[in-house]
């Protein structure tokens, strides 16, 4: 099953929320697990396509919450300015939203259609939205499956995919369940950095053979020392078990200098890719 990693120098764009200022929309954050900031210091988000370029990036996995105004003249304006720039949108990522709550659930399925609207007129061909918060029983399970496969239905011009991620998705299994109540309606976005624990590697390699998408993460091993151990062996994980989607860097660590970390990523990756 072991394949080739595709070699596209790729990212998932909240590697460089520093460098982005911090910045977090308002209203883009209802669960208050972002603080609203102007990220008046940062860099402007029309000018990230042209930075990205810079570094030698192609690919880009775009947070909700960097979009400033929703307007269509503006969404205009990003899509053009990534187009510009020679940068895939490979997927729109809204980070929000919890379609299992018990009491909020059916406005935030109402939240998240709307920004996968915004994900469309920016040309995306992919959104990720969470599967759901609440811990996994058969009704918080069978509830998420109902609701994304409502929001797919809803959008039938663009991908909707999930991600093993929030309080819902904790696991392989978990993750097998939901994907196979889907029945390929939605699919999937591995982070490798979402599951711990002395299984992970056997965690990840469970789901990721039939991922989509994928947000390869690196945290320190020490303060200011990349895990290179750990980014290793995920990446290993994801070629042998013959992932073919894209190696999108996240950057999890405490250096101001995201960039010049991404690209130390890069340099492992390479050790790997081939």
């Amino acid at each position: 099953m072991a394949r080739s990693l595709d070699p596209t120098k790729a990212l998932h764009t909240w590697s460089l929320f520093r460098t982005m200022g911090r910045f977090v929309a308002p209203g883009s954050a209802p669960s208050g697990v972002l603080t609203e900031n102007d990220g008046a210091e940062g860099l402007p988000l029309l000018e990230l396509p042209g930075q990205l370029a810079a570094h030698g990036f192609t690919s880009a996995q775009l947070c909700h919450f960097y979009l400033p105004r929703t307007e269509t003249s503006y969404l205009a304006e990003v899509r053009d300015a990534f187009d510009t720039a020679g940068v895939d949108l490979e997927c729109f990522l809204v980070d929000d939203g919890d379609v299992t709550h018990p009491e909020r659930g059916e406005e935030q399925q109402r939240w998240l259609s709307g920004w996968i609207d915004v994900a469309e007129q920016l040309g995306a061909p992919r959104v990720r939205v969470p599967a759901g918060d609440q811990p996994p029983t058969e009704q918080t399970i069978a509830l998420s499956a109902r609701r994304l496969r409502e929001l797919a239905a809803d959008h039938p011009d663009i991908r909707v995919i999930t991600e093993n991620w929030k309080s819902l998705l904790v696991d392989a299994d978990t993750t097998r369940d939901l994907l196979d109540r889907l029945e390929g309606e939605i699919g999937l976005l591995i982070d490798t950095g979402n599951w711990t624990g002395p299984d992970k590697y056997e965690q990840i390699a469970a789901v990721a053979g039939g991922a989509e998408c994928s947000q390869v993460k690196a945290r320190e091993s020490a303060p200011g020392v990349l895990d290179a151990e750990d980014l290793t062996r995920c990446l290993t994980v994801l070629r042998d078990v013959g992932y073919a989607g894209r190696i999108s860097y996240v950057y999890a660590g405490t250096d101001d200098d995201e960039w010049g970390r991404l690209e130390q990523m890069h340099e492992i990756a390479g050790t790997v890719t081939g």
